[in-house]
């Protein structure tokens, strides 16, 4: 079933996702990547013996929260469409050395259509996402798993929450990026980087874990280069990261064909992700559905 936000097209690619995903928790099209540049500029980090360059700060990124075991999350994902904007909150933990998170996902009403959605739960892992509460006749106590390599893009966004591990893993991609200054986050003082990131290079340079997932993402997105800006601690840790991701789609849902009037016929939407990391080292345990707790049938649209 297709579902639709105030005027927010989903294309045919996305349609034939929507079977697996029920839909996409934050109704957006997607579309097949154009390439780009890989160059990698940098802005040097000002002041300090060891001259470090933003970019290669920001590459390590994923690195030093493998190594610093697990974290609370806080997600938010935004966008707007026909002067309507959609939030979707989530919160939880991550265990980023096993690659494993868990996050109650808060959706506001006209996200879903009139009727108001219960919280839904969703267990990240690698290359995958299980999903329960998701309504559209799936019982309370089942789940909805999900292979994130077949999603369009890498369910970056399809979920409503980008993996904490996977938005680390997008600065391995990093072109161009500069130190903006130093900032008070939580009671801690951080650095503020901004620049900008290449999905199709952080597919190529991601661990094994992120890997399917990214490669997905660069070939389902039109723009393969993300905007971002990153905050990290004394320690190297990421303490917050928003990405700008950008999805077209046409304004009648329909695929768009290649041709000079093309991009005329696409619109494109601003998706903004934000994930937020604190309280490090506080427990992370995630236990993954049996297999006799995963839905099997046929998955429809979310609805109360």
């Amino acid at each position: 079933m297709e579902f639709q936000q105030r005027g927010l097209g989903v294309r045919r690619r996305v349609r034939a996702v929507a079977g697996v995903v029920s839909g996409g928790l934050l109704a957006m099209s997607l579309a097949t990547v154009s390439g780009c540049s890989t160059e990698t500029a940098a802005d040097e980090r000002p002041g300090g013996t060891a001259r470090e360059s933003a970019v290669t700060v920001l590459h390590r990124a994923a690195d030093v929260l493998v190594r610093s075991g697990s974290s609370r999350v806080r997600t938010t994902m935004e966008t707007a469409t026909g002067g309507t904007r959609v939030s979707i909150r989530g919160s939880g933990a991550y265990d980023f050395e096993k690659r494993r998170g868990r996050l109650r996902l808060l959706l506001p009403r006209d996200a879903m259509g009139a009727a108001e959605h219960a919280p839904i739960t969703e267990l990240l892992a690698s290359g995958a996402l299980f999903m329960r509460n998701r309504g559209a006749g799936i019982p309370r106590d089942k789940w909805v798993r999900v292979d994130t390599t077949d999603i369009p893009d890498g369910n970056l966004v399809t979920g409503g929450a980008t993996d904490p591990l996977t938005a680390a893993e997008l600065l391995r991609g990093v072109r161009k990026a500069s130190l903006v200054g130093e900032e008070g986050l939580d009671g801690d003082l951080v650095r503020h980087y901004r620049g900008i990131t290449d999905i199709g290079r952080a597919a190529r340079l991601a661990s094994e874990g992120a890997r399917g997932s990214l490669v997905a993402a660069a070939r389902g997105f039109d723009e393969s280069t993300v905007t971002f800006d990153a905050y990290l601690d004394g320690l190297g840790r990421l303490r917050e990261v928003r990405h700008r991701f950008t999805v077209t789609s046409r304004a009648d849902g329909q695929e768009a064909t290649a041709g000079p009037d093309a991009a005329r016929r696409r619109g494109a939407v601003g998706v903004a992700s934000t994930t937020e990391l604190y309280d490090f080292g506080a427990p992370a345990v995630v236990e993954l559905p049996k297999p006799t707790d995963i839905y099997t049938g046929k998955v429809g649209s979310p609805q109360k």
